[in-house]
């Protein structure tokens, strides 16, 4: 099993900038990659950005050059640097482990985000 907390969310204007952190603990070893998802009210969860154990990422087009994903190793967290942040970014974000233990995928609670425009 894979436990994720996330902390950082919060209310931010329109042009400002949040990072939100995720913890991970327990079977860290089977993590293979970690990201951000987000999901607005009415929406479907959608890809933010993943980032695998080679380091490779993966943005969505919507935030490519305003979002940035790194981690931490030694501290097992990923945090997810946001700036120029739009109205349109507002969502709950959800942290994401893929693991190669059942059930493969693992999620944090959410933090709310909110960009007033």
């Amino acid at each position: 099993q894979v436990q994720l907390v996330e902390s950082g969310g919060g209310l931010v204007q329109a042009g400002g900038s949040l990072r939100l952190s995720c913890a991970a603990s327990g079977s860290i070893g089977s993590i293979t990659a970690m990201g951000w998802y987000r999901q607005a009210p009415g929406k479907q969860r959608e890809l933010v950005v993943i980032i695998n154990r080679s380091g490779m990422t993966t943005y969505a087009d919507s935030v490519k050059g305003r979002f940035t994903i790194s981690r931490d190793n030694a501290k097992n967290t990923v945090y997810l640097q946001m700036n120029s942040l739009k109205p349109e970014d507002t969502a709950v974000y959800y942290c994401n482990a893929a693991s190669r233990l059942a059930p493969y995928n693992f999620w944090g609670q959410g933090t709310q985000v909110t960009v007033s425009s």
